[in-house]
This record gives structure tokens, C-alpha cells and sequence, in this order.
């Protein structure tokens, strides 16, 4: 949903931006094939009831559906994205970063694919057009893994905790999946202070974990 909000504030700029994934992973301790729901994983993290869980999703659905997002939690597949950060990495040496990147998150929110798979995750990227082989070959290896983990030391080392996290110019941030007119107005207000930006935007995190985003305790 930052993602979405973020690329419709963007859409609304008369500047060129250039933005970047990074990677973060919110429970790097997953296994792949997990045997319980959404609501189970938010209930024990965030000490609230199966009922408080539900709610809690509900309302991110229906702010998803805000903003064109069809999100299928009842029938989302929880697993390890360790995998999935390693195909965004080297769809992005590919040239393929946004179209992978997005490809991932619809297949994991709105499509209940499992993302921890290899089968489904060559699928995934054949679809984008990457070659099959070569991503397999990719993926029986641990090629791209010093550049997730690089990223994620990147996080930890800036103090990130929790995703969406957008950092702007190397000095400013923007959190959390914040209304689309938040991202226009932060934005406009730091082309003001320092002109056309310089860097890049980054968003540190591929949000195709289990999650997206923290949900507070109720």
C-alpha cells in the first residue's frame, strides 16, 4: 500500500524520481512452508486476539481496495522471503527491479501464490522476462545473498525497524503506508529545501513479507 501511495504522490510531481528497492525481511526466522494464517502470526506477535487480528486486516483491506489493491488474506500463504529478495536483486541486475518487485507483491497479497517456492518463483520471473534457467540456477545457489544481506545490515545500521520505510536524499524519511497527499506535500516541501533531488528515493523494503506493514496493538 506505501508503494501504491508513494507512486501516486510521484504521479502528481513534476520531477523526475528515481526510486529504488531495498530489502528487509520482518521475520528472517520463517520457515518456507508455514502451517498457520495470518491472523495466528499477528495474534502471537502482537499479543492481540484472533477477532483483534481480523479487524485489524480488515481495515487494511478495505484501505487497499482505496487505492486499486485487492488484497486475499484468508487465503494468504505465510513463508520464509529470503528467496524472493534474492529473485528482486537479480531482476534489478537484469533490469527488472519495479517490474519483479511488483510481480511479487501481486502474487503474495492478491493471488495467495507461495513466494517461498522456487517453482512458483521462476514462474514468476519468466513472466516478468527473466529467463527460467538462469533464475534457477540463481536460485539452487546463494548467488544474491551478500546483496540482501548488505541491504538489510543498510537497515539495521539506520535504525529501520519496521517497513514501509522511504528515505529520501540519504536524510529524509517518510514511514509507514501514509496517505498519498503526506507523500505529495513531504516531497514538495523537500524540493523546496534542497532543490531537485539528488539521490534517489528509496523504499527499504521489498513489502512482501507476511506483514506489510506494523500493525499496532490494539
Amino acid at each position: 500500500m506505501g508503494k501504491k501511495r508513494l507512486e501516486d504522490a510521484i504521479n502528481k510531481l513534476d520531477q523526475p524520481v528515481k526510486v529504488v528497492y531495498k530489502c528487509f525481511e520482518l521475520d528472517p526466522t520463517s520457515e518456507r512452508d508455514v502451517n498457520y494464517s495470518i491472523y495466528e502470526k499477528l495474534s502471537q506477535k502482537y499479543g492481540m486476539s484472533l477477532d483483534q487480528a481480523k479487524a485489524s486486516v480488515a481495515n487494511m483491506i478495505k484501505m487497499g481496495n482505496e487505492v486499486g489493491i485487492e488484497y486475499q488474506y484468508d487465503t494468504l500463504i505465510l513463508t520464509n522471503t529470503f528467496d524472493a529478495h534474492r529473485l528482486a536483486m537479480y531482476a534489478k541486475e537484469q533490469g527488472y527491479m519495479h517490474e519483479m518487485t511488483e510481480r511479487l507483491l501481486r502474487a503474495h497479497y492478491s493471488e495467495s501464490k507461495h513466494i517461498g517456492d522456487h517453482s512458483t518463483l521462476i514462474d514468476l520471473a519468466v513472466e516478468v522476462g527473466l529467463d527460467g534457467k538462469s533464475v534457477a540456477n540463481m536460485l539452487s545457489s546463494d548467488e544474491m545473498s551478500d546483496q540482501v544481506r548488505k541491504d538489510e545490515q543498510e537497515a539495521s545500521e539506520l535504525g529501520i525497524r519496521s517497513i514501509p520505510y522511504f528515505l529520501i536524499n540519504r536524510k529524509y524519511a517518510i514511514t509507514g503506508a501514509q496517505p498519498t497527499e503526506v507523500f505529495v506535500n513531504s516531497l514538495q516541501q523537500i524540493l523546496e529545501k534542497d532543490g531537485p533531488f539528488i539521490e534517489e528515493i528509496t523504499e527499504n523494503g521489498i513489502t512482501c513479507d507476511e506483514n506489510g506493514c506494523e500493525i499496532p496493538k490494539k
